[in-house]
Formats: C-alpha cells, structure tokens, sequence
C-alpha cells in the first residue's frame, strides 16, 4: 500500500501549522545542512584496524552466518551452497539490481520483483554495513525493494566488503554523501527478526526472516 499521499498530507498540516510554505525553502534545508556539518560527534569505541574481521565477529554474535568470495560472480554459487546445506529449495526472489549475476547457470531459479507469502529466500544487496553492531543498513527503491529482507523466511544479503564502515554515524554520513537525503525506507538489519517477550526466551524469526545469511564479497 502506499501511504506517500497521506504522509505528504500530513507534513503539509504540520507546516501550515507552523505557518510555513508547503515545501521547505533553501534556506530552511542550508540550515540544517549547517547543523549537521558543525555538529560535533559523540564518543566512540575503538573499532580496530580490519573494520571486515570485526563486522564479521558481531554479525556471529546476532546469529547471522557468513560466507567470502572473491567477485559478485561467484554470489550464485556461493547461495547455492548455502541453500543446499539448508535443503530448501533453489528459488528466489531478488533485487533487481542482481539480475546481471549468473543465476541460471548456478542451478538457481531467480525472480526479480517484490516477494509473496509462499516465497522462502529473499537475495538483497546493501548500501553498506556497519562494523560496531554487525548491521546491515539496506534503502528502499524501485529496484531494492525492503520487502525482499522482510518476508521471506530466509534472506541472503551481498556485502562488498568495500561498503563495511565503522559506525552507525559513518553509515549516515556515507547515505548524505552519495544520496543527499534518505529514501522512505532505511532498514538496519541486525540478525534474524528475534522476541523475547515470552519468559525471556529468544526466539528467531518472530517477525521477519528466522535466518540472515551474509555473503562478503573482497573484490566489489
């Protein structure tokens, strides 16, 4: 459903409220650029000098699993493997930003468009992933569609190692430099959807995948 009528309306009330013109003037979006250049940033941990060795060690600690290769090409194979050792069957729907990888020849049946409930494996790319916390930080588009992280029971997510940042600040800092503003939807996935609301008992894949598999890949 889209809701972008209603969200437009409902800003433009605010700002009537305020008494300010419907859409932000220059000077209004040149002062908060302002802020966010002179904003001074919090504290933060010591990372380490390999941003990749600690991404991974805190995606283990969120239950995620992991996989290396060396090129977006070898992507296909390598969720093969994946999805044989779980003894699903090879489907899935993907980005379509992915439909260029040799899918077909790795035995796997792709289909690129946005995922219905009897879809089991959902392939996504990232925008980029976040050292600190083990997260996946993933915006929304006609061809990234969040759905494809969301519904499917299982989602495979391919990580360039060359987008893995230090913090959550940089992630944000990353998203302005190269997209200026944010899409409507900014996913940060840290592991499989996960409760513990009955007697303090994790369980995975309350609301979302019951697993995250993450496939880095050093040559992108």
């Amino acid at each position: 459903m889209d809701t972008s009528a209603a969200r437009a309306a409902i800003f433009s009330r605010i700002r009537q409220a305020q008494n300010r013109p419907e859409q932000p003037t220059q000077a209004e979006l040149d002062q908060v650029q302002q802020y966010l250049a002179s904003h001074e940033p919090g504290p933060r941990p010591d990372l380490g000098a390999d941003l990749v060795a600690r991404f991974r060690q805190q995606a283990e600690r969120t239950s995620q699993t992991l996989d290396r290769v060396d090129s977006l090409e070898q992507v296909p194979a390598a969720v093969d493997r994946y999805l044989s050792g779980l003894g699903v069957p090879k489907q899935a729907i993907a980005w379509r930003t992915l439909d260029g990888l040799p899918w077909q020849q790795a035995g796997i049946a792709v289909e690129f468009r946005k995922p219905v409930n009897e879809d089991l494996v959902g392939v996504t790319g990232c925008f980029c992933a976040v050292a600190e916390t083990g997260t996946l930080m993933l915006l929304s588009g006609p061809d990234t569609f969040s759905s494809a992280a969301l519904l499917p029971e299982t989602h495979v997510a391919i990580v360039p190692e060359s987008r893995v940042v230090g913090s959550i600040e940089d992630a944000f800092a990353l998203a302005q430099k190269e997209r200026g503003e944010l899409p409507r939807a900014t996913n940060f996935i840290s592991g499989p959807s996960r409760t513990g609301d009955i007697e303090q008992t994790i369980v995975l894949g309350a609301h979302g995948p019951y697993r995250v598999h993450v496939i880095l890949v050093a040559g992108a």
